[in-house]
């Protein structure tokens, strides 16, 4: 679940660990983007989306929204747990300060300054220095693949981050889609190539982890798809096909009963 198509980063990373895999994407149109929303209005608007998809009895929820995870994780898990495991989105501060190296957080505006994200960095930066840079529009851009925006934002974010840092965490799943093109406008002075931390994999990994299953992507492809538009069933928004980790769904029907 997401509030758009940030939630294909962590939908890839499912699909390559397991093709079989029958996935269910929940998506928010009708009220994306989250970020300027307040937490209440925010949180109602992700039980709304989570519900959706907890129609389909889902073996795990994946919340493939950073913001969502910040704002909304412990009502999600209150109205969700244990009957559905909630995995949430949380930014890879962590491994992004064991290279020792300065760093930045890229995010949304809700979520750079949050308590949250500050806890984070104060738990794990042990000495690091971090930089908090906010992407204005950057989000909403990937989300409509809108090319000209989506330069427009990113090369404000990279004005904002210091020159010397060695990673830059995405602490936006809808980063994870537009990579390549932050690796390109961050100029550091640091040695060695910018490395950039983003969270897709160990997500997808750990939902594995929650439903005590194994990672197998030598298994046959075929996992259905189903999408829901707040609340509707419809299909991928074309401008998910703009980037290769929405190329790699297919076009499946809805997901068939199998309880």
């Amino acid at each position: 679940m997401d509030s758009g198509i940030g939630l294909l980063a962590a939908t890839a990373a499912v699909r390559r660990l397991r093709p079989d895999a029958d996935l269910v994407l929940s998506l928010d149109p009708d009220g994306m983007p989250w970020g300027p929303r307040t937490t209440e209005d925010l949180t109602t608007r992700a039980l709304a989306v989570a519900d959706a998809a907890a129609a389909h009895r889902p073996d795990a929820l994946i919340i493939g929204c950073n913001t969502a995870t910040v704002h909304a994780l412990p009502a999600l898990r209150a109205r969700l747990e244990p009957g559905i495991p909630v995995v949430g989105t949380v930014p890879a501060i962590k491994p992004a300060v064991a290279g020792g190296g300065p760093v930045a957080i890229w995010a949304t505006p809700a979520t750079t300054g949050s308590p949250y994200q500050r806890g984070l960095i104060e738990e794990f930066a042990d000495g690091v220095r971090v930089a908090e840079v906010p992407c204005w529009g950057l989000a909403e851009a990937v989300e409509h693949a809108d090319e000209a925006a989506i330069d427009a934002a990113v090369a404000a974010a990279a004005a904002l981050t210091p020159d010397d840092v060695t990673t830059v965490v995405l602490g936006c799943t809808h980063y994870e889609l537009v990579a390549d093109r932050i690796r390109a406008a961050v100029r550091t002075t640091g040695a060695g190539p910018l490395a950039l931390r983003g969270s897709a994999g160990a997500v997808a990994a750990q939902a594995l982890r929650r439903l005590g299953e194994r990672p197998a992507p030598e298994a046959p492809a075929g996992g259905t798809l189903t999408v829901i538009l707040s609340g509707r069933e419809g299909t991928l928004p074309a401008s998910a096909l703009h980037y290769p980790e929405g190329r790699l769904l297919p076009s499946a029907g809805p997901l068939a009963d199998r309880h």
